[in-house]
């Protein structure tokens, strides 16, 4: 697995974010956002939701890059050196513990960036980042995201409400998988993974999602096959895809319903293409 330095970055796109509209944000104001479609990187909700001003600043510092399954954004302990914003990957946030075992906090995608600790003051953080979904997204340095932080507060605003969202995700996370059964925990898993892919259907083996769920393999074995049988996923040769998504939905323990509710309140979300 390679380390950010060794992501592919694309050949820059001419002004992201080119077209703009009038959306309301979070809190009820009504600022100058991105156009969907306007631009690639408008399929990252925290930059379509960037002000017009703060965008063109951006336009020369976003880096798109090809986010590898398994690439390794940053290690645990390691000083990151960018932010990363998915637009069609999916970014797994892992604990991984001294023997090697693991279990994943949160998950980021198109509603994200990848690197907080960079503008909350870190530099690192104990945990790794590592591409879940292969896909697309864009990067920008530590100096620039931290230069940024300090000089907008829409910026700051936007990634600090961000933040809060991906704390509730965590602690969620963390109360699921004490108090619910691992049938649920893999509910609210495909949930949070379809909301951030484009389609119904993850490629992704059963020994993957037990090392994300921080279960035995056997215990996703026998989920998946309950809600196979159950009608709600077909799951064959590595590939899930969610067949009634409603009865996943009622299925899942309430920690999906709270973690969505918090990023639809906390984050802007982009006018439907």
């Amino acid at each position: 697995m390679q380390p950010l330095s060794g992501l592919k970055c694309k050949a820059p796109h001419p002004g992201p974010c080119a077209a703009r509209s009038s959306a309301q944000g979070a809190g009820g104001n009504t600022a100058t956002t991105a156009e969907p479609g306007a631009h690639a990187s408008c399929r990252n909700r925290l930059l379509a939701a960037l002000p017009l001003e703060d965008m063109a600043r951006w336009q020369r510092q976003l880096q798109p890059v090809e986010l590898k399954l398994g690439q390794v954004i940053y290690e645990s302990g390691s000083r990151q050196s960018h932010v990363v914003f998915p637009t069609t990957a999916i970014i797994s946030l892992l604990y991984v513990t001294e023997n090697g075992q693991s279990a994943e906090i949160a998950v980021v995608g198109n509603e994200g960036v990848v690197g907080i600790a960079l503008f909350m003051g870190g530099d690192t953080t104990p945990t790794r980042a590592v591409v879940q979904s292969a896909g697309l997204g864009f990067r920008l340095t530590a100096q620039t995201i931290k230069a940024e932080f300090h000089q907008s507060p829409a910026v700051m605003h936007l990634l600090l409400r961000y933040t809060q969202a991906l704390i509730t995700q965590m602690a969620q996370t963390a109360v699921c998988n004490r108090h619910h059964s691992i049938d649920q925990q893999l509910c609210r898993w495909l949930l949070l993974s379809m909301d951030r892919l484009q389609g119904d259907e993850l490629q992704m083996t059963q020994e993957l999602i037990a090392n994300m769920l921080g279960v035995r393999r056997e215990g996703v074995t026998e989920a998946a096959l309950k809600l196979q049988g159950a009608g709600l996923i077909r799951y064959a040769r590595g590939r899930v895809q969610v067949l009634d998504r409603a009865g996943l939905e009622r299925r899942a323990c309430e920690c999906y319903a709270v973690v969505k509710a918090e990023y639809d309140r906390l984050v802007p979300r982009r006018v439907k293409e």
